[in-house]
């Protein structure tokens, strides 16, 4: 299982304004990884906005948008990708993953990283953070955010 060895995160995110920039497709899916994003950020205490693009692809994109409003300390950005039988998931993943990675280096805002890529809808139903699934992906992105966004405001 991919979540082997993942860590339940605990930090104080007081103060903290997050962006959640969220897919509109596979809506079971995403509806679990937005309830587990928006727990863990009530949890440590950070407020947040949640804002829907069409699909993973825009995500880079809002996630940009949303890092340079100085706004927002971090985002945390969710979609699933699930492999079809053509190359269209290939390109997909690429674009979306290295978009998200570079809105994070290029602005200096941490980006949770919630994107399942996944073989088949089994897969993302399994790391949605639904009953019955074993890991809680959209948790994990938002808590990875905070801890980031902590951190760098202990190294400035």
């Amino acid at each position: 299982m991919s979540g082997a060895g993942a860590v339940d995160i605990q930090v104080d995110g007081t103060g903290m304004t997050v962006a959640v920039i969220a897919s509109s497709w596979h809506a079971t899916v995403m509806g679990g990884l937005i309830a587990g994003a928006s727990k863990a950020l009530d949890d440590c205490g950070a407020e947040h906005e949640i804002f829907m693009v069409p699909g993973s692809f825009e995500l880079p994109i809002a996630a940009q948008a949303a890092a340079i409003t100085g706004r927002f300390e971090a985002v945390v950005a969710l979609g699933v990708i699930i492999r079809g039988g053509t190359p269209h998931f290939e390109y997909v993943c690429e674009a979306a993953s290295s978009g998200l990675q570079s809105v994070a280096l290029g602005t200096g805002i941490p980006v949770g990283f919630g994107l399942l890529t996944c073989d088949d809808e089994d897969q993302a139903l399994d790391r949605a953070g639904l009953p019955g699934s074993s890991e809680d992906k959209g948790k994990e992105a938002a808590q990875a955010a905070v801890a980031t966004a902590v951190l760098l405001r202990e190294l400035s």
